[in-house]
């Protein structure tokens, strides 16, 4: 059997085993968009404490492996009664660990806004809600949308990491095939890319946002 073979014997399941992915990846980047915001929102808190928790947040995912957090979620949470299957505690576990380096786009993007433009809206009689609704959010969202591209194209590769918790994705797709047709070079080629193809049209949208929103 050669490369073409494999590829018209396994095209299904590798096809499947992509849409899983696809899934898992956007199941991710949506907890970690909105969590990530949160915890951007916390960092700038008034109250000293809850600064201090979203630091405690953001240091304790960025500091440690994606896997641990997966074996913590999916084998470690058994032993207090709680369960998730391997593509909850995946989905769960990635937007975790995406929120943390979502925050701090986030904070970035919003201190990126002059703080002149809030204080004339708050001269005007915007509450300060209303000065974050309408005057900060909206250019901070504009700033950090080539960024945030950037963490959701990492986070489309990490995901093959939770296959090392049984999660149907693409890479134990590639392992299962791997050990039925005992051709380990060619299956990963194909799967890389399938990553590629997964990944390249992303890169080319966060090239072209980058190209939209830079300043001249």
């Amino acid at each position: 059997m050669d490369l073409t073979q494999l590829w018209e014997a396994a095209r299904g399941e590798l096809f499947d085993a992509a849409l899983a992915t696809l899934q898992l990846a956007a199941g991710a980047l949506a907890i970690g968009l909105v969590a990530g915001l949160l915890v951007a929102l916390a960092r700038r808190a008034p109250q000293r404490w809850l600064r201090r928790a979203a630091l405690a947040y953001i240091e304790l995912f960025r500091g440690t492996p994606a896997l641990v957090q997966l074996f913590i979620l999916y084998f470690g949470l058994t032993a207090v009664g709680v369960e998730f299957s391997s593509f909850q505690a995946a989905t769960i576990g990635l937007g975790l660990n995406a929120a943390a380096y979502l925050a701090e786009v986030y904070r970035a993007g919003i201190e990126a806004v002059p703080s002149g433009q809030a204080e004339a809206a708050r001269a005007v009689g915007m509450s300060t809600p209303q000065v974050f609704r309408w005057v900060v959010l909206p250019q901070a969202l504009r700033i950090v949308l080539a960024p945030v591209g950037n963490v959701a194209i990492a986070l489309l590769k990490d995901t093959s990491v939770a296959s090392l918790i049984a999660t149907p994705d693409l890479m134990l797709r590639a392992q299962d095939l791997s050990s039925v047709y005992f051709m380990p070079l060619e299956t990963y080629l194909i799967v890389g890319a399938l990553y590629f193809a997964l990944c390249f049209p992303l890169s080319m949208a966060v090239r072209w946002l980058e190209h939209r929103t830079a300043v001249r």
